[in-house]
């Protein structure tokens, strides 16, 4: 057992260095210096990477480290929810703005405006997103009248500009699953869609070949898992067919005592196998937009990313 060391602020410390110093604070910033270490160790044995997150994480600033992991090629492959793809569209034409959490939701209605936390977001980006929808989603179908949720985000990809994580994904082979595609805005414009092209499809079973082979055909895979929900499951769930991962970071806020997927801790999954046995894991206790932004800033002062 390591001492329990006091945390010593320095002149121009690193990132890197100061979550070093927490892996012997204790509570989370522990786990959040060995949630480092054990990424790290994933890029050593050259894993298959699954980065997994939730929607609301992309209506926040996370949405930038997210896009430079994918144009740095540092995971192989996104499992995510279908307002990703929504605030990914928005945002690389409007700006999303900062409000507060105890705002006048009925005034905020009455103004176009909906609230996210303490992100605000008006309507007109969704009225944005009709617009460039529509359109695309007339040029799916003229090629592909059964399409897949990962090649509609690698066709959305190609047409947003480079702050777009989508772009990065596409531009660098990076499928992006979304087996919820339909839960979302983007789901709305398809259903808006087959009312007059009611032979077009989205089907997410034709990206299930995808990830199991991503899976199958890995030396070893790992997960770093923002949030719950069907984005966390479908990738730990994917890696049964392997008898589970080799290592997983979890970051969530989410409490185990209800039950539920999203607040299952790490030994939790391998009672099912989703993990192996001897799996490496680490479970962080914490906001993922305060926590990843440091683990990214540490992987980046280490060369990693």
């Amino acid at each position: 057992m390591n001492n329990i060391n006091d945390i010593e602020l320095k002149d121009k410390q690193s990132a890197a260095d100061l979550v070093a110093g927490m892996g012997n604070t204790g509570f989370q910033a522990s786990h959040l210096s060995d949630a480092v270490e054990l990424i790290e160790k994933m890029k050593q044995e050259n894993c298959t990477i699954f980065l997994g997150f939730t929607a609301n994480l992309m209506a926040s600033g996370l949405r930038g480290i997210v896009k430079e992991l994918c144009k740095k090629k540092f995971v192989d492959a996104i499992v995510t929810t279908a307002g990703s793809t929504d605030h990914d569209i928005i945002k690389s034409f409007m700006p999303y703005k900062k409000g507060a959490f105890n705002a006048d939701d009925v005034e905020l209605h009455k103004k176009g405006i909906n609230r996210l936390g303490n992100i605000f977001v008006d309507t007109k980006g969704f009225e944005i997103l009709e617009e460039k929808m529509q359109p695309w989603l007339k040029e799916i179908y003229k090629n592909d009248k059964i399409a897949s949720p990962s090649g509609l985000n690698r066709f959305i990809g190609k047409r947003l500009p480079e702050q777009s994580f989508l772009h990065h994904c596409a531009k660098n082979n990076i499928p992006v699953f979304c087996p919820g595609v339909t839960d979302g805005a983007i789901g709305l414009q398809m259903y808006f869609f087959k009312q007059d092209h009611p032979d077009f499809v989205m089907d997410v079973t034709k990206d299930m070949k995808d990830i199991a082979d991503l899976v199958l055909n890995a030396d070893k895979t790992a997960a770093i898992i923002l949030g719950g929900g069907i984005s966390k499951h479908h990738i730990i769930g994917a890696n049964i067919l392997r008898e589970g991962l080799d290592y997983a970071v979890y970051i969530s806020t989410a409490v185990e005592y209800d039950g539920s997927l999203s607040g299952a801790q790490t030994r939790e999954a391998k009672s099912w196998g989703k993990i192996k046995e001897h799996g490496k894991n680490v479970q962080v206790n914490c906001d993922a937009t305060i926590a990843f932004p440091l683990i990214a800033a540490a992987l980046k002062e280490k060369g990693l990313l």
